[in-house]
């Protein structure tokens, strides 16, 4: 017979109360049970000494003849120092969710979208200002090409004003 130290749940709705019990692990969690090892109430705050009641000698008897404490009540024994208990590692527990993945990488998406953006309508500017800046120098160009080829067109008005 698998024996099993757990918590028996009694109390009201929203008043939960639990038995500290030896079962069968085939029995119902609420149902029958082979011996009342302590209590637990999670309503009473946690410096409280009645909010886990344990009978350490009893616990221990079935400790020693095979019998396995649940996660939870492992953490009593623990805290009491009737059975050490190991830390587990769940490292994929603070592992976002597949929805929450997905939102992540389309902001991370978004946001290299908007820089990558942000770069081009700044090479766009630049671009535009090298262009004003040469353009004016191509202008200025013509203009003094203009004004040379107004000299002589005023020279030769003169000379033809003197002939």
């Amino acid at each position: 017979m698998a024996t099993r130290i757990r918590l028996a749940r009694g109390g009201s709705k929203k008043r939960p109360f639990y038995r500290i019990v030896a079962a069968d692990v085939r029995a119902p969690r609420d149902g029958r049970f082979i011996e009342k090892l302590g209590t637990y109430n999670p309503l009473l705050p946690k410096d409280s000494a009645e909010r886990v009641t344990l009978d350490a000698e009893r616990i221990q008897h079935w400790l020693d003849h095979g019998a396995v404490a649940t996660d939870r009540v492992a953490r009593f024994l623990d805290a009491a120092g009737i059975q050490k208990r190991e830390a587990r590692n769940n490292p994929n527990k603070a592992k976002p969710g597949q929805k929450a993945q997905e939102r992540i990488e389309e902001k991370a998406q978004k946001e290299e979208d908007a820089k990558q953006a942000a770069v081009d309508a700044a090479e766009a500017e630049a671009a535009a200002k090298a262009e004003a800046e040469a353009a004016p120098a191509e202008e200025e160009a013509p203009a003094e090409e203009a004004a040379v080829e107004e000299t002589p067109t005023e020279e030769a008005t003169d000379e033809k004003a003197a002939e």
